[in-house]
């Protein structure tokens, strides 16, 4: 198994990040706006549009200011099965941010796609908590014919 690892400050709380991982509202602002998520608990369907697909993570894991945590029970074949772990610490005037996309089979061409493509979304969520502004798809940058 490999995973996809990426770590950032936001100059913030970790409540304010928290509420952006867990909120539809927060997770439309940086991620994608074409997000719905069924209930606001644990087990719950986040379900992510975007114009080349979609994903739907089950919440398993709700730590307020230390973790969510998510798997992906439907997607991309390479995807389903994965979690999608967000590790949360506040350091003096930051919230750092611990990414994990973990329990790949393999490190396909796909895989090197969305490493990139988190390490965009955790700069929209890093300019959506810092300025009120993120860049969620369809405002993304394109990287390639996979979006």
């Amino acid at each position: 198994m490999v995973d996809i690892l990426h770590r950032v400050g936001i100059r913030s709380s970790v409540a304010e990040v928290y509420g952006a991982l867990t909120t539809t509202e927060g997770l439309a602002g940086w991620w994608t706006t074409n997000t719905r998520s069924e209930g606001d608990n644990l087990d719950r369907v986040l379900r992510f549009r975007f114009s080349a697909g979609g994903f739907d993570m089950k919440v398993l894991e709700l730590d307020p200011g230390k973790r969510v945590l998510w798997e992906v029970v439907d997607g991309p074949e390479e995807w389903i099965g994965t979690q999608v772990d967000w590790g949360l610490d506040q350091a003096d005037d930051y919230a750092v941010v611990l990414f994990k996309h973990q329990g790949w089979k393999e490190p396909v061409e796909f895989m090197h796609h969305c490493s990139t493509k988190w390490a965009l979304y955790l700069m929209s969520l890093k300019s959506l908590v810092e300025t009120g502004k993120g860049a969620p798809d369809p405002h993304d940058v394109k990287i390639d014919n996979w979006n």
